[in-house]
């Protein structure tokens, strides 16, 4: 199943102010953290995404518990999911292990709350439409025409996110 072409001018628009402020993702040591303004039990209309290299089927559900992708791959007490499309696409593009990318449509099981990781007194408000849940995601549907980001800008941020791991940067779990 695959979802009608999205406008991706959002995610685009949160990610280059993001940018614009220096921080991006993972690419600058961050100052120490706050999680200000992070909010509980949040909507978002939808539809919602979750990028991972697991291969699923409708119906299963993607839960917390499992090494994480980012940082010393701890065990992860959440699933994450964004509203942006293409934010899947590279979370599927970086996650760690083998196989191909996967963009697949979810729907939390439980309630949710806006991703720390992303979300901060600089940026309140959740520009990027990143969420975070202890629940279970229900895999409804799966992306299958997305656009891939270039090598260069994966390489990149792959090299952004091992400079980070040196320096101990670890992901808000």
């Amino acid at each position: 199943m695959s979802t009608m072409p999205e406008d991706h001018t959002g995610f685009s628009k949160a990610w280059e102010e993001l940018k614009a402020g220096g921080e991006g993702l993972l690419g600058k040591v961050p100052a120490p953290f706050t999680p200000v303004g992070v909010r509980y039990d949040v909507q978002d209309e939808g539809p919602l995404y979750h990028g991972t290299k697991a291969t699923l089927d409708v119906g299963d559900l993607i839960e917390p518990g499992f090494s994480s992708n980012y940082g010393q791959g701890v065990v992860a007490n959440f699933v994450y999911l964004t509203a942006f499309q293409d934010a899947a696409v590279l979370a599927a593009e970086m996650a760690v292990g083998e196989g191909a990318p996967h963009v697949y449509i979810v729907e939390p099981t439980g309630p949710m709350d806006d991703d720390p990781n992303l979300t901060d007194q600089k940026f309140p408000g959740n520009p990027t439409r990143s969420y975070r849940t202890r629940a279970p995601l229900r895999v409804t549907g799966e992306v299958t025409d997305w656009q891939p980001h270039s090598p260069e800008m994966l390489k990149k941020r792959r090299e952004s996110m091992a400079k980070a791991k040196e320096a101990g940067i670890e992901a808000i779990n």
